[in-house]
């Protein structure tokens, strides 16, 4: 079963409420379901607040990225490495924080699926014209109230449910707006630590070594924005389906509105991705995996060279990571598969060949001027032959 929107948390007057919140995404029925989905107890099926984080246990891991900061700094040569914050934060901030980030993708989403305007507006109802309404007219204006809402319940149960998986900020190569921060969820990483018997601060220096990198990325701001633009592109290139959303909400009956609550029971978000899916999301797929390829396996050498350094069991906790990485859940893999992200073993491969390929060629220096500009992304003829790539940047401006 897909995620859907937990109604029953909710009145009846509530409920109206949050259908009346405006645009195409309904972000208070999000953040309420993603609050919702990240304090829950996943073996009980009950709400619980987690524990305060100690002030010790922020300062320790402020402590490991400082330093972590400082030597991928040296390595990456990108110094606004130095600026990124740190936050140790519980399941629910983090989840917030995350679906603020991901609102401009989550917004293009649901532009894209927001059927057409409907040719009767809801005052031309209420005036008594509702007998001559076209059926497929109801329906278009029926999918207007009620999209915004069930994207907002998918929206927040995806992150909800991420939030307890999540170790830090880039578990995921999210597209996430604003500049980049450190963020750890605390009580994931003990839990985490405990479930692999790992050193508990040679993991916490090692999680905080691989978020650095990613942080570094993020500084880039051409980067951050060639990261949503790719993901923008793909979700808005899915091409709605009215018989698959007909499929989904045929159990409601408007006069009837405890009919409502129904709705997170049909709700199928997976099975209508597969039906919504469009050729023309196909190339930008390539471009947006390949791209990602490169920035992970840009990660895993720098955090193969400088974690073999400092931490004495960094294969153990490596490996530890990479399968967290791969075996990360259902909710990770529909946020995957919906923004277009979904990378498996040989992608993450790939682009560790493509980064040691360039080292091996003309050393670490060259690899960085990835982050020049955005005419330094590898085509796909150079990802898999990096000597190409080379070949091109030493060419000199015309």
């Amino acid at each position: 079963m897909g995620p859907g929107f937990p109604f029953g948390e909710f009145d009846l007057n509530e409920l109206w409420r949050m259908l009346q919140s405006p645009g195409p995404l309904n972000f208070e029925a999000a953040r309420q379901t993603a609050s919702t989905f990240a304090t829950l107890d996943l073996e009980t099926n009950q709400q619980r607040v987690e524990p305060a984080i100690d002030d010790a246990t922020a300062a320790a891991f402020d402590q490991l990225v400082r330093a972590a900061q400082l030597m991928v700094a040296e390595t990456t040569g990108l110094s606004e490495t130095l600026t990124v914050p740190t936050r140790c934060v519980d399941r629910k901030t983090w989840a917030t924080l995350t679906l603020d980030g991901l609102a401009p993708v989550l917004e293009s989403l649901a532009r894209a699926l927001q059927p057409g305007a409907s040719a009767q507006s809801p005052q031309t109802l209420e005036s008594g014209e509702e007998q001559g309404l076209q059926a497929e007219a109801f329906f278009g204006m029926l999918m207007q109230t009620l999209l915004p809402l069930l994207l907002g319940g998918w929206s927040g149960w995806m992150i909800g449910q991420l939030a307890h998986q999540a170790l830090g900020q880039y578990d995921l190569p999210l597209p996430l707006e604003g500049t980049p921060v450190q963020l750890f969820v605390v009580h994931n990483v003990d839990d985490f630590t405990a479930e692999w018997s790992l050193p508990r601060d040679e993991l916490r220096y090692a999680l905080a070594l691989r978020e650095v990198v990613h942080g570094a990325q993020r500084t880039v701001p051409w980067m951050r924005e060639r990261l949503a633009r790719l993901a923008s592109a793909y979700v808005g290139a899915y091409e709605p389906r009215p018989d698959a959303f007909e499929e989904q909400l045929s159990g409601i009956d408007l006069n009837n509105p405890q009919s409502m609550e129904s709705l997170s029971a049909v709700a199928d978000a997976g099975a209508l991705l597969s039906a919504m899916q469009s050729e023309r999301q196909e190339p930008i797929l390539a471009d947006l995996q390949r791209f990602v390829s490169v920035l992970e396996g840009y990660t895993d050498v720098v955090v193969e060279g400088l974690g073999e350094r400092m931490v004495t069991s960094h294969s153990r906790i490596d490996e530890a990571l990479r399968r967290h990485r791969l075996e990360r859940g259902d909710a990770a893999s529909f946020v995957d598969r919906l923004l277009g992200l979904q990378l498996d073993r040989g992608h993450y491969e790939q682009g560790v060949a493509f980064c040691r390929g360039v080292i091996e060629r003309s050393g670490f220096e060259h690899l960085n001027r990835l982050w020049s500009s955005e005419a330094m992304v590898p085509t796909k003829a150079e990802f898999e032959a990096p000597g190409l790539w080379l070949a091109r940047i030493d060419l000199p401006e015309s």
